[in-house]
């Protein structure tokens, strides 16, 4: 096989960290479900649903069915939660895939009734609630109605209730988001009244389960911070003015790639598409073979760097759908195959998933899930690399 010219490495040690920080906020591994939905944040579905259940997780969370059905076929056992749509004409695979999904429209339901009968079993499912996000889910009468409908289905059980908040990492007044809690409870009551057995209420995501302890409930889905990135500048403000800040979050992935050209170019050279950027002074350029198709965001033109030898290399020029040219003037002893740190830590400094976001106008959620997927996850077992 060729040698993958970028590839992430992802920290086993740095996602158990991060997971049993979790456990001591909530108090259990049993209530933590982490979402591994879009290919794990960018951290690669398969290695962190092994990593998971590696370290004692029985819940995962995914958000289409097709990300389930992969995780069997991988010999995954723990409960899967599909957060997402699942069409009625899925029904069947999803009561084979034997996961509980998220759901809120009586077709679907049905579908799902008809699916489990044919098996002769019963499916659990937790209805979705709208509190105030305005996505998925039922407002109070109508998951009441929904709820009376759904008795009459002998091959369903509405196991749990859940929500999502709008705005709790986006800024630090949460009275929306108090609003919404308010509102679920209510919800939770006036299903209880119409009868409901409810096993499990589950409204928290990783800023929820930072900030509110009254959040935790039976069980929560923290995502970007299994991760080690926290969900915004507002939740760590938040979480210092609570004393929640203690928690301590370590980034599981650093992406790499490695020089493939340098070259000496002119004063008064133009580079890349566009003629974008000249140089000023004789300049030494490497060039690296990633690009946006590798995810490398576009925005990141002429305002990103990279880290080679422990220092930081400007982006130059336009990034290219495959390549990209960095400036290593100041950098001596660049050639090719020299490693390169696109995000991640390298020596005494880091590009961030925070930093790169804020370059390219957008949140640190993005900047990792779009790296492609063709680009190879590697798990690194610290312990392991270092006896090596």
């Amino acid at each position: 096989m060729p040698k993958p010219l970028s590839w992430c490495e992802i920290s086993f040690r740095a996602l158990e960290n991060n997971i049993r920080e979790f456990e001591r906020i909530v108090g259990s591994l049993g209530k933590i479900a982490p979402v591994v939905k879009a290919n794990a944040y960018g951290h690669g579905l398969e290695l962190c649903a092994r990593v998971f259940e590696e370290i004692g997780i029985r819940n995962l969370c995914v958000n289409e069915l097709s990300e389930a059905i992969k995780l069997r076929s991988l010999g995954v056992e723990s409960r899967i939660f599909v957060l997402g749509y699942i069409p009625p004409c899925d029904a069947e695979e999803a009561v084979e895939t034997c996961c509980i999904p998220v759901v809120y429209d009586l077709e679907v339901l049905t579908a799902l009734d008809e699916a489990s009968r044919k098996r002769g079993k019963t499916l659990e499912v937790i209805l979705k609630l709208e509190t105030g996000t305005n996505r998925q889910g039922l407002r109070i009468e109508e998951a009441k109605a929904f709820f009376g409908k759904a008795k009459a289905l002998k091959h369903i059980e509405i196991a749990g209730l859940s929500t999502h908040f709008a705005d709790i990492e986006d800024t630090t007044d949460h009275s929306f988001a108090r609003m919404q809690l308010r509102r679920f409870k209510d919800a939770v009551q006036t299903l209880l009244d119409a009868g409901l057995s409810l096993k499990i209420r589950t409204v928290a995501n990783s800023a929820a389960t930072i900030l509110w302890n009254e959040t935790h409930m039976d069980l929560v889905r923290p995502g970007i911070a299994v991760y080690g990135m926290w969900p915004s500048t507002e939740t760590f403000v938040t979480a210092a003015l609570t004393m929640r800040h203690k928690i301590r979050l370590e980034p599981a992935l650093t992406w790499k790639t490695v020089v493939a050209q340098v070259k000496e170019v002119p004063a008064g050279e133009f580079i890349g598409y566009g003629r974008e950027y000249r140089t000023t002074h004789d300049s030494r350029i490497a060039v690296l073979p990633v690009g946006y198709y590798d995810g490398y965001d576009r925005g990141l033109s002429n305002l990103g760097y990279v880290l080679i030898h422990g220092k930081r290399a400007p982006v130059r020029g336009r990034v290219c759908m495959n390549m990209i040219m960095v400036d290593v003037t100041d950098i001596s002893g660049v050639k090719p195959m020299d490693e390169v740190v696109l995000l991640g830590r390298q020596g005494t400094d880091e590009v961030s998933a925070e930093a790169l976001a804020r370059w390219a106008k957008t949140i640190n959620y993005e900047i990792t899930t779009r790296i492609a997927e063709h680009i190879p996850r590697i798990l690194v077992k610290e312990d392991e690399y270092e006896r090596d």
